[in-house]
């Protein structure tokens, strides 16, 4: 990215969502649950997943959305393979955007620099860059921070990596343990992934070369 930019999408339509999943989609329902909304600027088109027996697929069928499962085991060895059989799933449903839930899959930088460039979003359950990867709530803990929370950023090849759109902020206390922890964070990460989303869909984030801003309020907690 160079200049500035907004990736403002149609404004006939909500844009269409892509929410790919692996587990039982808690943030894939806070989307759902936005998306249903007078005038939301979003709609989901596909919930999809690299498990067949993902519980939030049974969510997502409950509420009419289509669903896919592309197996990453049915591709052994063949991640381009396993991706592009993921992209054929997500155009047939016309989808504009891609929202990681929970998806518990590298992504290569041929599928997020190629067909959808800067069209990925996914959330983490840290103060990004701190605590890439997983056991966030455990490791905050140990490490002894006094501030935690949730980020949304768009995704790159690299693990929890690229341009933070916004984040919510979750203080620690004296006797939170990582299940604790992890529920009060999870409440934030269901409130700032639909506020995010729409922020970005409406154009109100721009993208440069040294990130993403945001017209007005940074959305926090």
């Amino acid at each position: 990215m160079t200049a500035a930019r907004s990736l403002q999408f149609s404004a006939a339509r909500p844009a269409r969502l892509g929410v790919l999943i692996s587990g039982r989609g808690s943030n894939m329902v806070a989307l759902a649950d936005a998306a249903q909304a007078p005038g939301a600027p979003f709609q989901i088109a596909l919930v999809a997943s690299d498990q067949e027996d993902a519980p939030g697929l049974e969510l997502a069928a409950a509420r009419g959305f289509a669903t896919a499962a592309v197996r990453r085991r049915d591709y052994p060895g063949d991640a381009p393979g396993f991706e592009a059989a993921l992209t054929a799933r997500l155009r047939a449903s016309s989808c504009d955007v891609i929202c990681l839930a929970g998806f518990m899959r590298i992504l290569s930088d041929r599928f997020l620099d190629g067909p959808w460039a800067d069209r990925v979003l996914n959330i983490h359950p840290s103060l990004l860059p701190a605590f890439r990867g997983l056991d966030t709530h455990a490791r905050a803990l140990a490490a002894g921070v006094r501030i935690h929370g949730a980020t949304v950023h768009l995704a790159r090849p690299a693990v929890d990596d690229g341009p933070i759109l916004a984040q919510a902020a979750v203080p620690v206390a004296p006797d939170d343990d990582a299940e604790r922890l992890a529920t009060r964070v999870l409440a934030e990460e269901h409130r700032l992934y639909p506020a995010a989303l729409a922020a970005f869909v409406t154009g109100a984030i721009w993208l440069s070369a040294d990130g993403a801003r945001m017209e007005g309020a940074v959305i926090s907690s």
